[in-house]
């Protein structure tokens, strides 16, 4: 990898969510939008279960792994 990839890469890996990420058409962007927007419901609906809206607004629960005590 190079100089140039690799300064790439740190940019990419350190973007944080910004309020115009909503207007943007790039992948990275739409995914924090996302993401911000799962957080927030998340947070405003007081939601503990695993659970990911997806775009047509129907909830799809994620399994929570057992583990052997």
């Amino acid at each position: 990898m190079d100089k140039k990839e690799n300064k790439e890469n740190m940019n990419i890996a350190g973007r944080y969510y910004e309020t115009e990420d909503y207007k943007r058409n790039d992948q990275l962007s739409s995914g924090l939008a996302t993401t911000h927007e799962q957080v927030s419901d998340t947070y405003m609906e007081g939601q503990a279960d695993a659970v990911i809206e997806d775009v047509n607004g129907v909830d799809i629960s994620i399994p929570r792994k057992a583990y052997d005590e």
